[in-house]
């Protein structure tokens, strides 16, 4: 009875203990074993009246023969000793010791237990219907309702999923689990955060100089350039592509026309996309770039394809905003000097950060918004757990700022 009741006791906590994910993993392989386990568990009042059913029947079965051999024995007198003789061994041996077996190897224990547990079910069906009848019936009066489980139940949220990858360090190597990260924060940002600001764009006026403009074609470090007459905002009349304007450039009576001509129109889009939406937009239109404009229609930036695939494998391109790495100065008491145009997400995933990205997109942004006023130069304030000193200013911007970590262990809490 001892050793049937150990059986009940590990079959119960090793099927309570079974990773439901790796379980399904298990099915798909087709393990007859992990099949049965899953059947079981998706009518868990009914596992578990089965289980227990037997467990307290073997339970109470060997207390009641213990008590008929110490009566023999002992007499009356006996009937104590043997209460707590049974309970310890029962303890140790028919619970704790069983159970932290099957805590411990989970899989061993069900699904060998489930050969076993799935025929006893159908056998005592009737009996394990009555026990739950009364058993579920007893929590609705407090509100429980007992439903079967279904594949939704374990689906995991965002903020569990993303916990999932933390934790796997072993077994994902760190580039991997950033780029499960990237992939999980696309929807949360949008193109305004990762794009090239405006005053950033590499464009060919084609009001210069026609030498001029073939000059700045031939020596662009980009694949495709906006061109525009005069300003940006007031005429962009497209994008050229190097690739299909080098041949062109060749022809020996080359013209602005021809230039104009090899043009594609703009592709503009509102700042307030998220980057998994754009990334199906840019497969969809076929398109490598895009322009960004906010609600009244004046341009802010232009996202490549390049920088959103950036946000999930990391940076394998250069471009204007990589002089955070050229410009970057750090001094002996932990402070860092940035450009205070640099984007706060860049800094943040850069340095391990934490500092606000809800507001303002970048340093500039966010000191002036916490001011309320263009600071002069030596302005020191303390923003969350970062203390930052603006270094230089201009007419109408902050130029450099020096930013230091209060306690770095705070990252962490």
């Amino acid at each position: 009875m001892v050793i049937l009741s150990a059986l009940f006791s590990s079959s119960e906590t090793g099927m309570m203990a079974l990773n439901k994910y790796r379980l399904k993993h298990k099915v798909k392989q087709g393990h007859k074993g992990a099949i049965k386990a899953q059947k079981l568990l998706k009518k868990p009042d009914r596992l578990l009246g089965v289980i227990l059913l037997g467990n307290n029947f073997v339970n109470i079965f060997a207390s009641s023969i213990a008590t008929i051999i110490a009566m023999r024995l002992m007499g009356e007198a006996g009937i104590a000793l043997a209460a707590g003789i049974l309970t310890l061994v029962i303890l140790i041996f028919a619970e704790v010791a069983p159970k932290t077996l099957a805590a411990l190897y989970p899989e061993k224990i069900a699904f060998p237990a489930a050969y076993v547990l799935d025929p006893l079910l159908k056998l005592l069906s009737p009996l394990v219907w009555f026990v739950n009848f009364f058993a579920n019936n007893f929590l609705r009066l407090f509100g429980v309702k007992v439903k079967h489980q279904d594949s939704d139940q374990h689906a995991l949220s965002k903020e569990e999923l993303q916990t999932l990858i933390n934790e796997a360090t072993g077994r994902l190597p760190k580039h991997y689990r950033s780029m499960l990260t990237g992939i999980m924060q696309l929807e949360t940002i949008t193109v305004e955060d990762v794009m090239i600001p405006k005053q950033d764009i590499y464009g060919i006026d084609v009001n210069e100089p026609l030498d001029t403009i073939v000059k700045r074609i031939m020596k662009s470090p980009f694949t495709r350039i906006p061109v525009y007459r005069d300003n940006m905002d007031d005429e962009l009349i497209g994008i050229i592509n190097l690739r299909k304007m080098l041949p062109i450039l060749t022809k020996p009576n080359l013209s602005l026309k021809d230039i104009i001509k090899a043009t594609r129109p703009g592709y503009f889009i509102p700042e307030t996309t998220t980057l998994n939406i754009q990334l199906s937009k840019f497969n969809k239109h076929k398109r490598h770039m895009a322009l960004i404009v906010d609600e009244y229609g004046n341009l802010q930036g232009l996202l490549t394809l390049e920088d959103l695939l950036e946000e999930i494998v990391g940076k394998f391109t250069t471009d204007n905003r990589e002089k955070i790495f050229n410009t970057i100065k750090t001094h002996k008491d932990g402070s860092i000097t940035f450009d205070a145009s640099e984007f706060i997400r860049d800094v943040n995933k850069t340095y391990q950060f934490d500092l606000p990205t809800d507001g303002p997109k970048t340093l500039n942004g966010l000191i002036q918004e916490e001011l309320e006023t263009l600071p002069a130069e030596g302005t020191c304030l303390k923003i969350g757990n970062y203390t930052i000193e603006v270094v230089e200013t201009s007419n109408h911007a902050i130029e450099q700022i020096k930013l230091k970590e209060i306690d770095p262990s705070l990252r962490f809490k």
